[in-house]
């Protein structure tokens, strides 16, 4: 009887003591893109923009990129007054989703009230070639298209006499050689960025020395045309080249770069 009541005061002390160093030394689970994003979406319900730009962003740099996110961090960046950044944002999304049209409203909205010309926002019209060829699947759309002219021309060869066939099967190759030089020349654009920061300076050199020579419109995208470490050397709508730092000029096509 006295091992056992013993024991039961053991078992009192030690357990709860176990269960508390079980509790902190378990890890903690991390969360999910869906409830990262419902969380960056609550801090901009409660008018945390500040927050909810700064979650967005980390879920971007994790590989967690889609419409959607972009659409919401423009709201928030738009509510914070960063117009550079929700434009960049919307371009974003645009080149995730090219078909989204109440994307391509807002991008004119802002485009509008920044003050800025068509051209300014799109300096690389092949880009345009690119998100055309995405939306409608063009890539796939050529395969087909050369897989059913080789399909014919063999169907020739073995059957020698089909009537019609013959035009069929050049028909399909010529169009799908067509379909498939409309991603190719896409290919050909330049990378882009937009600026982001209201009077970021463009630079004379990628260096922390360096001279301002003049300072970029909030918004404008411009070409990028080299990079080096923190730095992008890119070339205004005027025709000026110089470097801008990274952060200042995220970039639309291809991964976006780490914020500041």
């Amino acid at each position: 009887m006295r091992s056992s009541r013993g024991f039961i005061r053991f078992a009192r002390a030690v357990i709860p003591a176990v269960a508390l160093v079980a509790v902190f030394s378990a890890p903690t689970r991390a969360a999910t893109p869906k409830e990262g994003f419902r969380a960056a979406n609550d801090l901009a319900r409660r008018a945390d923009f500040l927050k909810a730009s700064a979650a967005y962003e980390e879920l971007a740099r994790s590989g967690r990129e889609s419409a959607s996110l972009y659409w919401n961090w423009a709201q928030v960046a738009a509510a914070r007054g960063a117009t550079g950044e929700a434009l960049w944002a919307l371009l974003r999304a645009r080149e995730l989703d090219p078909g989204d049209r109440a994307v391509g409203r807002d991008i004119e909205r802002l485009r509008e009230g920044a003050n800025l010309d068509r051209a300014e926002i799109s300096p690389e019209p092949l880009a345009a070639l690119t998100r055309v060829a995405r939306q409608f699947r063009l890539d796939l759309v050529a395969v087909l298209l050369m897989v059913a002219s080789l399909a014919a021309h063999a169907w020739l060869r073995w059957r020698r006499w089909a009537p019609g066939l013959a035009r069929v099967a050049w028909t399909a190759g010529a169009i799908g050689l067509l379909v498939a030089s409309v991603p190719v020349l896409g290919s050909l654009a330049r990378p882009t960025g937009a600026v982001v920061r209201r009077g970021a300076s463009l630079l004379d050199a990628a260096s922390p020395t360096a001279e301002s020579v003049g300072t970029l419109r909030e918004g404008e995208v411009v070409p990028i045309l080299e990079t080096s470490g923190h730095y992008v050397r890119i070339e205004d709508s005027s025709g000026a080249r110089g470097w801008a730092l990274a952060t200042d000029v995220r970039p639309i096509t291809g991964s976006p770069r780490p914020g500041s």
